[in-house]
């Protein structure tokens, strides 16, 4: 199994893949967190599943901000590798690659994600709702469709909304 993501692609290519990806990660993270406040969201019918062996496999992981490391080191690869494999046959194809924000206040963007697998994804950002990392997201989002104002998550960050 395949912890990363676009390796065998040649620079061009991942780029464009990345590019790619942000735009669609970016589009579905701001329907998802504006949709209900982050604690009662529910990413899959498995949430409470993946939460608890999450916290069991890695329970002092900071999660608010990434370390690509804990995600990446060799030490990580295989710890990860062991909690990927609880969801073989769980969750529809747990082990594709996605990208996932490394600071949960920020924005979809070539520095702020990292390639990881579709469970890490769930894990984290799971994790990051119920624990409390995404409610300034949240807020965020829908204080801008309060105000009428439709926005990206780029467009927030730099000031246009």
């Amino acid at each position: 199994m395949s912890i990363g993501g676009l390796e065998s692609l040649g620079a061009g290519d991942a780029l464009a893949a990345a590019s790619a990806l942000s735009r669609s990660a970016e589009s579905c993270i701001n329907d998802l967190i504006s949709s209900a406040e982050p604690e009662f969201l529910h990413l899959t019918e498995q949430d409470d599943g993946i939460y608890n062996e999450f916290r069991r496999s890695f329970p002092t992981m900071m999660i608010a901000i990434l370390n690509p490391e804990d995600l990446k080191s060799e030490t990580s690869k295989e710890k990860w590798r062991a909690f990927c494999l609880l969801f073989d046959g769980k969750v529809a194809e747990f082990n594709f690659g996605t990208l996932l924000r490394l600071n949960a206040t920020g924005e979809y963007s070539d520095e702020n994600t990292i390639f990881a697998t579709r469970i890490q994804f769930y894990a984290v950002e799971i994790a990051r709702n119920r624990e409390g990392c995404n409610t300034t997201l949240w807020a965020k989002t829908t204080e801008a469709s309060k105000d009428g104002v439709t926005t990206t998550l780029s467009d927030d960050v730099q000031g246009v909304a």
